[in-house]
């Protein structure tokens, strides 16, 4: 019998080095269309697995579903199978005044705020993206005319607001970029186990704490293109990248 990472039940050996990551299991499926030769490794819970080869590179796609601790799964899993790049694609809620809708956002590092990886490691430890990758999608940005920001962004463990007051406007004054919910995490796990990791997200929206969550409109149709822009950035991305 073959022998699976536990979880996300994909065989071991079976991820290729390079591989691009995302929340939604349709958005995962979505990205890997765009693949040769694509196939379905696995659809375990909301951890969907697709390998395929974009521009002769073999590349695999992976979703992590919602929230830093089933997503450290995931990121686990996807190392033990033989990821060597992992590059995450997906949406935040911006931090900051200045960047409308449907904008893209390169993590240079994120916040620790997800409440995951300080069981992992001492707070200490920096959450950074690997320079390579961040580099690598920079210019693939420029090449594709796209106005892209970069910098820093922050993981939160909360998707709503509590009873406690986060520190996203504390983040905010300090010119963190936006907020969203597994990058933080990616990046604690890929530097501890020796892998690269980037990220690039599209901004839907002001934080729901700034403007409130039923007044937010979260699916525009300019969103569309935007995710389309980062998905290409990422895969261009991720075949350059040395592993």
């Amino acid at each position: 019998m073959e022998k699976v990472v536990p979880i996300i039940d994909i065989p071991y050996n079976k991820i290729a080095k390079r591989v691009i990551t995302c929340g939604d299991p349709e958005r995962a499926e979505k990205i890997a269309g765009r693949l040769d030769d694509m196939e379905v490794v696995k659809k375990s819970r909301e951890y969907w697995t697709f390998n395929g080869v974009y521009k002769g590179v073999p590349v695999t796609v992976s979703s992590h579903g919602v929230g830093g601790n089933g997503a450290s799964v995931s990121f686990e899993g996807l190392i033990l199978g033989g990821a060597k790049v992992i590059i995450r694609v997906g949406t935040c809620g911006t931090l900051q005044k200045d960047i409308p809708q449907s904008s893209l956002i390169i993590a240079t590092a994120a916040c620790r705020e997800d409440g995951i990886t300080s069981q992992f490691i001492p707070q200490s430890y920096p959450a950074v993206a690997s320079m390579d990758v961040v580099a690598a999608m920079q210019r693939t940005a420029k090449k594709m005319d796209l106005d892209v920001r970069t910098g820093i962004i922050t993981t939160s463990g909360l998707f709503y607001p509590g009873m406690i007051p986060s520190n996203n406007r504390l983040l905010s004054e300090a010119g963190v970029l936006a907020m969203e919910n597994e990058a933080s995490v990616l990046f604690v796990i890929a530097s501890v186990r020796g892998i690269k990791a980037g990220c690039i997200i599209a901004a839907d929206g002001p934080c729901f704490e700034f403007v409130g969550s039923e007044e937010f409109d979260h699916y525009p149709e300019k969103m569309a293109q935007a995710v389309e822009d980062e998905i290409t950035i990422a895969l261009e991305s991720v075949i350059e990248v040395e592993v």
